[in-house]
């Protein structure tokens, strides 16, 4: 019951859903679902540290990157199935679409570029 009360929590915020939907196929940098987002960092750290929490996604730090996957096939199997309906989901969504879109411009930038670009903002 604690596994399904803590994912459904974190399902229940579109940014986080909207985060889930990047990481469909790839592991992403922090610094790039910032810039998606349009969040301020400490919002999206927290965003992802609840799904981390949730384990719908896993994360590793390589040096002073922190990348977010999605989560693996040991992930408990609420987790799994409510991945599979958000993801369903968002693939119809405008705004999943529109992320898509906006994360093929972001994936050009190197992640270096991105964090100088976002420490100047007074986000």
């Amino acid at each position: 019951m604690r596994d399904l009360l803590a994912i459904t929590k974190a399902l229940a915020d579109e940014n986080r859903l909207r985060a889930l939907g990047l990481l469909r196929g790839r592991e992403l940098c922090l610094c790039q679902i910032i810039e998606v987002l349009g969040l301020a960092p400490s919002t999206v750290s927290k965003h992802m540290s609840i799904l981390h929490q949730a384990r719908l996604v896993e994360s590793r730090k390589e040096g002073r990157w922190a990348y977010f996957r999605l989560a693996g096939d040991d992930a408990p199997s609420e987790a799994l199935q409510a991945l599979e309906l958000v993801l369903a989901s968002l693939k119809q969504d405008k705004q999943g679409k529109a992320d898509q879109q906006q994360l093929k411009a972001v994936l050009k930038m190197e992640p270096e570029e991105l964090c100088r670009k976002q420490a100047k903002c007074k986000c």
